[in-house]
């Protein structure tokens, strides 16, 4: 059977503000799942708090709503119980890089195969639109009494450095591109990371879509809007490490690329490297049938319920 967007559709109303960017985030996950044609019942998507926390309940596929931050582990659980899946975190910028920095960093040195993606609107939007990790310093969006007193988190340049292996930016108000970032992430062998700009219509009134778009600065020689996004790929940059003596050159051209801000804003693949080995690889080299008796696969009791674990013995030693 051909599966089509509608088999990745759920009942469940879609009750985001009017104009979010998690619309494009939602319809570009569901394409790139029509795209590989990965059945539901073998996806899992997991999510933390927040707006985007609410993406398990629209795409049909298994789904766990987590804690706050807490995606991450979530999601490296289930895959490393179960590696046949293919498990997909979704979080957003506070989420994901406010409590759930610790594990953003960590996630990295493991390099699972399994894809994250983060909505990046620089607010806390559920929470009414305070300063997230990704805010600019001096900035003051509407819900702010103040201008933003920190600096921002750099999340391309903090995978850079916390070692993901596919690391990518997008723009959730260009949904065929995030599709396109997206399956690319999906089929990546290592830990993906995709950042999407998703604007925040109710609470951050300076990075909305006019401003990413160029709609407050029309050239005047053709009176055309000048955007500040660009793509990559349109730059002729290969983010691919071929070789080891590639990798360092590779992240430098990354992590410079990834400061750009302002007039003008790379999206597209900064960086791919599939020659680190994945979580999975490596625990193949300790327990060499993992694949084949994944934790999943275990039977944990007899066709009548009985445990075939005896676990009296481990009691008494934890007995004081």
């Amino acid at each position: 059977m051909v599966l089509k967007m509608s088999d990745y559709r759920t009942p469940v109303f879609v009750d985001w503000c009017p104009g979010c960017g998690n619309f494009g985030i939602q319809a570009a996950i569901q394409m790139a799942l029509v795209e590989l044609q990965i059945e539901p019942s073998k996806a899992v998507i997991v999510s933390g708090i927040g707006c985007s926390g609410k993406t398990p309940h629209f795409i049909n596929t298994n789904g766990v709503h987590t804690l706050h931050g807490r995606s991450l582990p979530f999601a490296i659980g289930i895959k490393l119980a179960n590696p046949e899946l293919e498990v997909i975190a979704v979080g957003g910028d506070g989420d994901g890089l406010g409590i759930g920095a610790g594990h953003f960093v960590n996630a990295g040195r493991r390099n699972v195969d399994m894809t994250y993606i983060i909505h990046d609107n620089a607010v806390y939007g559920l929470t009414k639109g305070q300063a997230s990790p990704t805010l600019k310093l001096g900035l003051q969006t509407k819900s702010l009494p103040k201008p933003n007193i920190n600096a921002a988190v750099n999340p391309i340049a903090l995978a850079l450095a916390a070692g993901y292996t596919f690391i990518a930016r997008t723009y959730a108000y260009d949904a065929r591109h995030t599709r396109d970032i997206l399956i690319q992430a999906i089929k990546h062998r290592g830990l993906a990371f995709v950042d999407i700009l998703q604007p925040c219509p109710t609470y951050n009134n300076i990075n909305t879509k006019s401003w990413f778009e160029g709609f407050d600065r029309i050239d005047p020689e053709n009176g055309k809007p000048k955007p500040r996004i660009y793509k990559l790929r349109e730059t002729g940059w290969d983010p691919a490490v071929r070789n080891e003596n590639e990798e360092l050159d590779k992240t430098l051209v990354a992590m410079k690329k990834s400061r750009e801000w302002g007039d003008k804003i790379p999206i597209g693949v900064f960086y791919k490297n599939e020659l680190v080995p994945t979580y999975g690889e490596r625990i193949v080299k300790r327990i060499p049938f993992y694949y084949q008796k994944s934790p999943v696969k275990q039977e944990i009791c007899d066709e009548s319920g009985v445990p075939n674990i005896v676990m009296e013995k481990w009691f008494k030693e934890l007995s004081v």
